[in-house]
Protein backbone atom coordinates (compact mmCIF):
# COMPACT_ATOMS: atom_id res chain seq x y z
CA UNK A 1 0.00 0.00 0.00
CA UNK A 2 2.80 2.44 0.88
CA UNK A 3 4.57 1.62 -2.38
CA UNK A 4 1.42 2.33 -4.39
CA UNK A 5 0.98 5.65 -2.57
CA UNK A 6 4.61 6.61 -3.27
CA UNK A 7 4.16 5.77 -6.96
CA UNK A 8 0.98 7.86 -7.13
CA UNK A 9 2.62 10.83 -5.41
CA UNK A 10 5.72 10.57 -7.59
CA UNK A 11 3.59 10.34 -10.74
CA UNK A 12 1.36 13.29 -9.81
CA UNK A 13 4.30 15.43 -8.70
CA UNK A 14 6.21 14.49 -11.85
CA UNK A 15 3.28 15.49 -14.04
CA UNK A 16 2.85 18.80 -12.22
CA UNK A 17 6.58 19.49 -12.49
CA UNK A 18 6.58 18.67 -16.22
CA UNK A 19 3.67 21.05 -16.82
CA UNK A 20 5.36 23.81 -14.81
CA UNK A 21 8.66 23.42 -16.67
CA UNK A 22 6.89 23.27 -20.04
CA UNK A 23 4.93 26.45 -19.34
CA UNK A 24 7.50 28.52 -17.45
CA UNK A 25 10.90 26.91 -18.01
CA UNK A 26 13.23 25.73 -15.27
CA UNK A 27 14.44 29.24 -14.46
CA UNK A 28 10.89 30.60 -14.63
CA UNK A 29 9.76 28.35 -11.80
CA UNK A 30 12.21 30.02 -9.44
CA UNK A 31 11.92 33.52 -10.90
CA UNK A 32 8.24 33.64 -10.01
CA UNK A 33 9.01 32.71 -6.42
CA UNK A 34 11.60 35.47 -6.05
CA UNK A 35 9.21 38.29 -6.96
CA UNK A 36 7.81 38.83 -3.47
CA UNK A 37 8.25 37.89 0.18
CA UNK A 38 5.50 35.25 0.03
CA UNK A 39 7.28 33.36 -2.75
CA UNK A 40 10.62 33.65 -0.97
CA UNK A 41 9.02 32.27 2.19
CA UNK A 42 7.82 29.22 0.24
CA UNK A 43 11.33 28.64 -1.15
CA UNK A 44 12.86 29.04 2.31
CA UNK A 45 10.35 26.58 3.76
CA UNK A 46 11.14 24.09 0.99
CA UNK A 47 14.88 24.47 1.61
CA UNK A 48 14.48 23.90 5.36
CA UNK A 49 12.25 20.87 4.81
CA UNK A 50 14.66 19.33 2.29
CA UNK A 51 17.63 19.83 4.62
CA UNK A 52 15.72 18.00 7.37
CA UNK A 53 14.85 15.22 4.92
CA UNK A 54 18.49 15.01 3.80
CA UNK A 55 19.65 14.57 7.40
CA UNK A 56 17.18 11.71 7.82
CA UNK A 57 18.02 10.26 4.41
CA UNK A 58 21.78 10.32 5.14
CA UNK A 59 21.34 8.52 8.47
CA UNK A 60 18.86 6.01 7.06
CA UNK A 61 21.04 5.21 4.06
CA UNK A 62 24.06 4.63 6.31
CA UNK A 63 22.02 2.46 8.69
CA UNK A 64 20.74 0.30 5.84
CA UNK A 65 24.11 -0.05 4.11
CA UNK A 66 23.36 2.27 1.20
CA UNK A 67 25.60 5.02 -0.12
CA UNK A 68 23.86 8.33 0.74
CA UNK A 69 25.88 10.51 -1.65
CA UNK A 70 23.90 9.75 -4.86
CA UNK A 71 20.65 10.43 -3.02
CA UNK A 72 21.93 13.74 -1.67
CA UNK A 73 23.07 14.78 -5.15
CA UNK A 74 19.74 13.71 -6.67
CA UNK A 75 17.83 15.66 -4.01
CA UNK A 76 19.94 18.79 -4.49
CA UNK A 77 19.43 18.54 -8.27
CA UNK A 78 15.74 17.61 -8.36
CA UNK A 79 14.25 18.55 -4.98
CA UNK A 80 11.60 16.19 -3.65
CA UNK A 81 12.14 13.67 -6.43
CA UNK A 82 15.28 12.43 -4.66
CA UNK A 83 13.64 11.45 -1.36
CA UNK A 84 10.56 10.06 -3.12
CA UNK A 85 12.68 7.77 -5.31
CA UNK A 86 14.83 6.86 -2.30
CA UNK A 87 11.72 5.75 -0.39
CA UNK A 88 10.44 3.87 -3.43
CA UNK A 89 13.70 1.91 -3.71
CA UNK A 90 14.14 1.38 0.02
CA UNK A 91 14.02 -2.23 1.22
Amino acid sequence: MQRVLLILVLGAFGALSAIAVARHGLVGIFAGQLQNAAGMQVLADLAIALVLVLVWLWRDAKATGRNPVPWVVLTLATGSFGPLIYLLTRR
